[in-house]
């Protein structure tokens, strides 16, 4: 895909596809064109991806997809696994066996034997797994999709691989009291700082976070790569507009970096009036909005703590800390905590003991080229122990209504610019 006219078509479908959907939210076109450009995506150093567009006999864009691959995580697995992504379609189920088969043949001829989706051409963080319940306003960087998306992709063949968690806390709603008692005897212990991120020391920060993601991920996600200081870096350029260091916070034991949370501003909310486009009109748009704080929602993009330090109550003071900063800021009323999977019970039950409360639900999913191999989940193991642990005791899957979400957050109606 290298016209500018197909390009411009393959942003276009998802623009056509949720003309009249009050929740989507269309990215950016150039945070999409980013990923598939390889002087900006560091993915291509060891991998590629190509795109296609699908039209139907009158020339109207129905579908899209994307497929690609990174050595250094498509050879980890038993089989070399490529991901496919951006999928976008109608509801019809041979359109999307074409797009699917379209990629798998591509996939095939790159050496791979199975495709993982639909996902990202880059860090998890971003557009990773499909909704399959919860079909509210999605977060910044978490998909959105069609409800009829997950009977596509299982009809085809796809397996569930592992799942993802969304959770929704109402800040104006004060934790439980048994919450606030663990966080105070934490806060008593000197051994422990809390402290909030220094932009203007940020390559510091970024070495402390690189350090606890590359001790603390291996134990949930057997298939984890080292994070490289260049993705920290970039991602936090790119936000920088945003960034609020008191939303940042890290942990230390003895001035060893031990645990961290990250908390952005919802850009979703300014983003759902700009179209994915950033002329302009639509920078002084942005600029606007955040000035009259339009912004109401934060999220949890990320958070870690070493194994060691794990299970003693450091979430809970870096809660009591956040409860301050909102309090300096009443016009944030909600996080959003997305996402932790099935394989990490541990986060679960620290986001479910703070009166959090299940949101979303997203799967991605599996689908291995030979129909007679073995299907796996990721870390079965771990899966198998979670449903045998009879002190588990997850929420039930019961999301909330959208027609209310809806009227609760009727300001964010789509408007074309």
């Amino acid at each position: 895909m290298t016209d500018q006219k197909t390009r411009r078509d393959f942003l276009n479908t998802a623009r056509i596809l949720y003309n009249k959907d009050p929740f989507w939210v269309c990215p950016l076109d150039s945070f999409i064109e980013d990923t598939f450009n390889p002087l900006k995506n560091k993915y291509f150093s060891k991998g590629n991806a190509h795109r296609w567009i699908l039209k139907d006999g009158n020339d109207n864009l129905i579908g899209r997809i994307a497929a690609f691959y990174y050595k250094p995580y498509s050879d980890k697995n038993k089989q070399p696994t490529g991901g496919i992504g951006w999928f976008e379609c109608i509801n019809d189920q041979n359109a999307a066996n074409l797009l699917f088969d379209t990629a798998k043949e591509w996939l095939l001829k790159e050496g791979l034997h199975a495709m993982d989706g639909p996902i990202n051409f880059g860090e998890n963080d971003n557009y990773w797994g499909l909704l399959v319940e919860g079909f509210i306003h999605p977060g910044m960087g978490m998909p959105y999709n069609h409800s009829y998306y997950r009977n596509l992709f299982e009809t085809y063949g796809f397996g569930t691989y592992y799942e993802q968690f969304c959770y929704h806390i109402d800040v104006t709603i004060d934790f439980p009291e048994r919450f606030w008692k663990i966080a105070e005897w934490v806060l008593k212990k000197p051994d422990f700082r809390f402290v909030n991120v220094d932009l203007s020391k940020i390559e510091q920060f970024i070495h402390d976070l690189i350090k606890i993601v590359n001790e603390a991920w291996p134990s949930f996600k057997e298939d984890y790569i080292q994070l490289q200081p260049e993705v920290v870096r970039r991602e936090f350029i790119n936000l920088k507009p945003i960034l609020e260091e008191e939303l940042i916070w890290f942990i230390y034991h003895k001035d060893e970096p031990v645990g961290f949370f990250l908390f952005f501003p919802d850009l979703n909310m300014i983003l759902k009036h700009l179209n994915g486009k950033l002329h302009l009109i639509n920078k002084l748009r942005f600029y606007y909005y955040k000035k009259i704080r339009y912004i109401k929602r934060v999220r949890a993009v990320a958070a870690g703590i070493v194994p060691r330090f794990q299970g003693i109550g450091l979430e809970s003071a870096v809660f009591m800390k956040l409860q301050e900063v909102f309090r300096k800021r009443p016009w944030l009323t909600e996080i959003e905590i997305s996402w932790v999977s099935d394989t990490n019970p541990k986060m679960r039950s620290v986001y479910e003991a703070v009166g959090s409360k299940l949101a979303k639900k997203y799967i991605t999913y599996r689908y291995l080229f030979d129909r007679n191999a073995e299907f796996v989940r990721f870390m079965p193991h771990v899966i198998e122990k979670i449903k045998n642990d009879k002190t588990k005791n997850f929420q039930n899957h019961v999301f909330p209504d959208s027609g209310a979400i809806y009227k609760k957050y009727n300001y964010l109606k789509y408007k074309k610019n």
